[in-house]
């Protein structure tokens, strides 16, 4: 539906010359969203599909198997749509203190960017709301070190900022002037906690919203995809955060950004949520396949190492280990197991003769060793 533009534009003058800045209008949308027989039906397809992900603990013994990596491939997609090269290997051997082959505040940025949705989700699950002090917390914690430092982490903006073109003149768009930043932010949280709203058409609303204020100088791209798994987790649609649509939106990236715009230009909601739900769908959907995927990777390995009738109990449990963190180095097994080095060298030597470790460092010193299936499941789109 094409209710005209959703919001108004406001004259300023900033870095020496005259722009119109977009004020949105606040949430939710006004004439109310109309409930086609396709937008009902993809909705409905993305309730099913977030039943089936929660589905997923019954496969796994322990979703923070599973959550430990997949949180850090969101972390490495979110990053990649701002411009970062950083890879899931990459990240995964920074965070032993390896030397990674990309520059050193590309995979920082990611690093940030996992500390800030652990963050988010420590404070949600301590019982603090989902509000803007939370998200000023988060985006603290994004942009702590890297290039992000200089943008006043952790702080609303002061000062114009604007997307696309080199200057706001020549921009694509041009956000609410800081002075507006208050009363959009106030209306945009007052909504959030809206109990008349489902919880997802809420977070489909919300996204969009808070990038059409982009409230911060650098990060908004990255808070506001984090702000929709942290409201479905909020509200209990999802009781572990698993669900992320980064790929999604990097994969239709154009189309993604087109959206936003024909909301802001011509209120063109359901358009907009109709790809929301998709997104939706097809991610929770790709979530519980990999999943599947690596419960039987875990049931076939396990098999082969009891069948391999050789230090059963020291290999499990750095199998265990493994599966959360699927790139180690022997410093780190011995951190985490307690076992010895010699040991460790042992279990190690057996597991890449069962062909379930690999060996991915030719140096003897700082040796990196990779569940390579494991590895590769995570890591594929």
């Amino acid at each position: 539906m094409k209710r005209g533009r959703t919001g108004h534009y406001v004259t300023i003058s900033t870095i020496d010359e005259t722009v119109k800045a977009f004020v949105p209008a606040e949430l939710p949308p006004e004439p109310p969203i109309v409930w086609s027989s396709k937008l009902l039906r993809l909705f409905d397809e993305a309730h099913l599909a977030i039943g089936r992900l929660e589905g997923i603990g019954d496969l796994l013994p322990e979703t923070s198997l599973f959550l430990y990596s997949y949180i850090r491939k969101e972390a490495v997609l979110s990053s990649m749509i701002e411009g970062t090269q950083s890879s899931l290997s990459d990240l995964l051997t920074f965070e032993l203190d390896q030397i990674t082959g990309v520059p050193i505040d590309d995979v920082q940025e990611v690093s940030n960017y996992v500390a800030a949705m652990n963050h988010g989700i420590l404070r949600l699950d301590g019982g603090f709301p989902l509000s803007l002090r939370l998200i000023r917390e988060i985006h603290a914690k994004l942009l702590s070190t890297g290039r992000g430092a200089m943008q006043t982490p952790g702080e609303f903006r002061r000062s114009q900022n604007w997307i696309g073109g080199t200057r706001p003149g020549n921009a694509v768009y041009v956000p609410p002037p800081p002075e507006m930043l208050s009363e959009c932010l106030g209306k945009l949280e007052k909504f959030m906690h809206n109990k008349e709203v489902s919880p997802l058409l809420l977070t489909g609303l919300v996204h969009v919203q808070f990038e059409t204020i982009h409230p911060f100088l650098d990060g908004n791209g990255r808070i506001g995809r984090l702000l929709m798994t942290f409201l479905l987790y909020e509200k209990r649609v999802l009781t572990k955060p698993l669900l992320y649509l980064s790929l999604y939106f990097k994969k239709y990236r154009r189309m993604y950004y087109e959206l936003l715009n024909r909301v802001r230009e011509e209120g063109d909601w359901e358009s907009w949520l109709e790809f929301f739900a998709e997104a939706v769908c097809e991610t929770a959907d790709n979530a519980v396949k990999v999943t599947k995927k690596l419960h039987a990777l875990f049931d076939e390995d396990k098999e082969k190492i009891i069948a391999s009738k050789r230090i059963i109990v020291s290999s499990k449990l750095i199998y265990e280990v493994m599966i959360r963190r699927p790139i180690v180095t022997s410093q780190l097994l011995a951190e985490t197991t307690s076992l010895s080095l010699a040991t460790i060298n042992k279990v190690i030597k057996n597991l890449i003769q069962l062909q379930i470790v690999e060996e991915i460092t030719p140096q003897n010193r700082n040796r990196l060793f990779c569940y390579k299936k494991c590895f590769e499941i995570l890591n594929a789109e």
